[in-house]
């Protein structure tokens, strides 16, 4: 590997396969690309998130697809609005398509955004507070994470009140599916670090700047290992919104206007990119990988992502791939 140790993974856009209602909705293209990433020799695939705020198709009917259509890669979520969810219907959700796919299911969650009122009102028609969604979270993955041993399971919490559930089918993956919480060191959010310390098997972040992440990771680490936990078996991914187009204009302007429709706003401003030369993106990659990512998403902000993903693995891929 030229430029890092970093596994690759792709998004699938089962949020852009929605945008253009005057074309034919076909998820065979998001197979398509599951199995050239494969072919390629990539990590993972993984799929976005969300109810009403942002429409896509749902993640684990379409992992469940994916995972019939291919045979090595992991598949994820990136992230997982979980507190949207029962905990009991989410476990065993997540057990099916872990046995479905003989245990390469990963979930990366988070807390979820409530900033405009399409997000606000998206928690509300799954019948939860905005307020209560990070309380929600913290003990959702506990219960999931309990149901996933197969044994008499109990939990008495605000949200959650159990007393010896059993979930059949368990997880394929010994310990269960792992569950990666965001956490943005641009937040300096200490609730996130401690949450995702004592809770998660790994962690996520979508707009942190390599400095940033590098010391998001050792907080998060430091924090493991104070709680007796091992820090170096906590995964840690990088999640980057790219264009990779040797026009560095076109690449700008097909990304804003992708940004746009994805999320009717601008909301992250210059955290989003590169866009343009593949040399840009590939020495971006390397900077995340030496802050401390073990796996690097790439999210094609573009309307042809089979473009995308064919220019990716020509000139990118290859200088991370073993």
């Amino acid at each position: 590997m030229a430029d890092g140790c970093a596994k690759l993974g792709v998004l699938l856009p089962t949020r852009g396969l929605l945008f253009n209602p005057d074309q034919p909705q076909d998820a065979g293209v998001l197979f398509k690309l599951a199995r050239q990433a494969e072919d390629a020799g990539l990590d993972s695939v993984w799929v976005g998130d969300s109810l009403t705020a942002k429409p896509r198709l749902e993640p684990f009917a379409t992992l469940a697809a994916v995972a019939a259509q291919t045979r090595r890669v992991r598949l994820g979520t990136a992230v997982l609005l979980m507190a949207l969810r029962h905990p009991v219907l989410l476990a065993q959700t997540l057990a099916t398509v872990d046995l479905i796919s003989q245990g390469r299911l990963v979930v990366a969650a988070g807390v979820g955004g409530a900033f405009n009122d399409a997000q606000q009102q998206e928690w509300r028609n799954a019948g939860v507070l905005p307020s209560q969604r990070a309380r929600r979270l913290k003990e959702m993955v506990q219960v999931v994470k309990g149901l996933g041993s197969g044994q008499p399971f109990s939990f008495h919490g605000r949200h959650f009140d159990l007393d010896d559930v059993v979930m059949e089918p368990k997880p394929v993956q010994p310990g269960g599916v792992p569950i990666l919480l965001a956490c943005h060191g641009r937040a300096r959010h200490e609730a996130q670090y401690r949450r995702a310390a004592r809770l998660a098997d790994g962690i996520i972040s979508i707009s942190d700047t390599p400095a940033e992440y590098r010391e998001m990771v050792q907080r998060v680490r430091s924090m493991a290992a104070e709680l007796g936990r091992d820090p170096a078996r906590l995964q840690t991914v990088m999640y980057l919104t790219v264009n990779v187009e040797p026009d560095t204009r076109r690449a700008a302007t097909e990304a804003e206007s992708y940004l746009m429709s994805y999320y009717g706003a601008n909301i992250w401003g210059t955290r989003w990119g590169p866009f343009g030369d593949p040399a840009r993106v590939r020495d971006r990659m390397a900077e995340y990988a030496a802050a401390g990512a073990q796996t690097i998403i790439l999210r094609f902000a573009a309307p042809d992502p089979q473009r995308q993903l064919d220019l990716f693995l020509e000139h990118i891929a290859p200088h991370f791939l073993p």
